[in-house]
């Protein structure tokens, strides 16, 4: 099978050429291409020699806290029947999971055998790291590997130069209106495709959106198989409905008694946090947002929550393709909660990869205000609020009344508009001027190229 490059490769090449590199540790949720993107790495090298500790239980045992790694490499390398020299042999531990000590012993090749390339990846890792006394603070490096962005999903079609064209816009300029709306049917097409590997390929191949749903499906029967391994006091009756209701309430303030008004939210929220250790939803966590860090003012009682795929979501609730094919504008769910999460998923995907991602956004909690901007991030030293709108219209008067709170005079709308820019002076803010810079759905990865 062709393999479709990622964005992460450059990561992982940059990894290779690395002088005083550490043992890397790629994690993320299953199927999200972890493995297949080592393996390509993999080509780089002279040898490539995979170990997988699930399905080769033999080969645990050679792996301990006070383990000598020169000479377990020696023995892998007969067993593997691949020579392990330093410099021309990628070592790549899979599913390493399944053993704690070989997670351990990774401080070790950092300490006794930095020259050596070595990469470790698993699925439900999460689990087995936060059962761990200890992990290997700077002594391994962790990269977060996530579905596909949009911009990966053009550049899997081959449409580089379409990438390329629209990175380039960082001014605010308008694309070009075919391109503009080229660009909108291909955000259709994600919306439904979604970021999955197997469903980038089977939309690639086949360009039928059934097809993709029984990608989906499969992709779905696979975590909720899982479920049964998370923990033994969680139900996963009760990890399959929490999962769902992410779904349902996305965009929202997750509400615990929406899932089952007879278990208690603790029982819930604990659910909750295992979901989020998987990587199949991401909290999003209220902030007063009057400086940075912004997590120095979260409030926990005020969560939303992402859906890991925004495909795989459309699937499993049962949203027919004609919702987002043949409206006048993208036929969203939630009053353009999807909308909102999409955004937050490509800002989580261009995030720096090597920490996990903190997410954030204000509401006004007074009684009297239902004002609400959906996610505030660091920026150049300052808080930059950033409004989603599901179509080309909406008020921004949360983001006006945040802006004015916070005696900010930078945000960032995002829609189906093309690129632009507004500029108010707030005759309630002691004449400030406020510039909010207009980025479409399909450019935000534009917030990259311009930190």
């Amino acid at each position: 099978m062709t393999y479709i490059k990622r964005l992460f490769d450059q990561k992982l090449l940059n990894w290779k050429m690395e002088p005083r590199r550490k043992p890397l540790l790629v994690r993320g949720a299953r199927q999200v291409g972890k493995s297949t993107a080592i393996r390509e790495l993999g080509k780089s090298f002279r040898y490539f020699a995979e170990v997988n500790l699930e399905k080769q239980p033999d080969l645990k045992k050679l792996f301990t806290q006070n383990i000598d790694v020169k000479g377990t490499c020696e023995k892998l390398s007969v067993a593997l029947q691949v020579p392990i020299i330093p410099g021309e042999t990628l070592l790549f531990i899979d599913e390493i999971q399944v053993s704690q000590d070989a997670i351990l012993s990774l401080r070790y090749f950092k300490e006794d055998y930095p020259e050596l390339h070595v990469v470790a990846a698993g699925s439900l890792l999460e689990f087995a790291l936060e059962e761990l006394p200890s992990f290997a603070v700077g002594r391994i490096r962790s990269l977060y590997m996530y579905p596909f962005s949009f911009d990966e999903f053009l550049l899997a079609q081959g449409l580089d130069l379409t990438v390329d064209y629209k990175k380039k816009n960082v001014a605010g300029e308008p694309l070009e209106d075919k391109i503009h709306k080229d660009l909108i049917e291909q955000l259709r097409s994600f919306y439904l495709v979604g970021g999955m590997p197997a469903a980038v390929i089977e939309w690639i191949e086949t360009r039928n959106y059934l097809d993709v749903a029984k990608v989906h499906n499969d992709i779905l029967s696979t975590y909720l198989d899982d479920f049964s391994k998370y923990k033994k006091r969680i139900s996963p009756v009760l990890l399959r409905q929490v999962f769902r209701s992410v779904a349902l309430q996305v965009g929202q303030k997750f509400v615990c008694s929406q899932v089952d008004r007879e278990v208690k939210s603790t029982v819930i929220k604990e659910a909750l946090r295992l979901l989020s250790l998987a990587g199949l939803i991401t909290p999003v966590i209220h902030t007063n947002a009057n400086g940075l860090p912004l997590g120095a003012e979260e409030n926990n009682s005020y969560v939303k929550y992402l859906f890991f795929d925004v495909g795989v979501m459309q699937t499993m609730l049962g949203i027919p393709a004609t919702e987002i094919l043949l409206t006048d504008d993208i036929g969203f769910v939630n009053k353009g909660g999807l909308s909102e999460m999409f955004a937050g998923l490509e800002m989580q995907k261009y995030n720096d990869c090597f920490t996990k991602s903190e997410m954030y956004y204000w509401q006004n909690i007074g009684k009297d205000s239902l004002a609400e901007v959906d996610y505030v991030m660091a920026r150049r030293g300052k808080v930059l609020p950033i409004e989603v709108k599901a179509n080309t219209q909406g008020s921004m008067q949360s983001l006006w009344m945040f802006m004015r709170k916070h005696n900010l005079h930078n945000a960032i709308r995002v829609s189906l508009e093309n690129f632009g820019h507004i500029l108010y002076t707030d005759r309630y803010g002691e004449n400030a001027e406020r510039n909010i810079d207009i980025l479409p759905l399909y450019a935000l990865s534009n917030l990259e190229e311009s930190e």
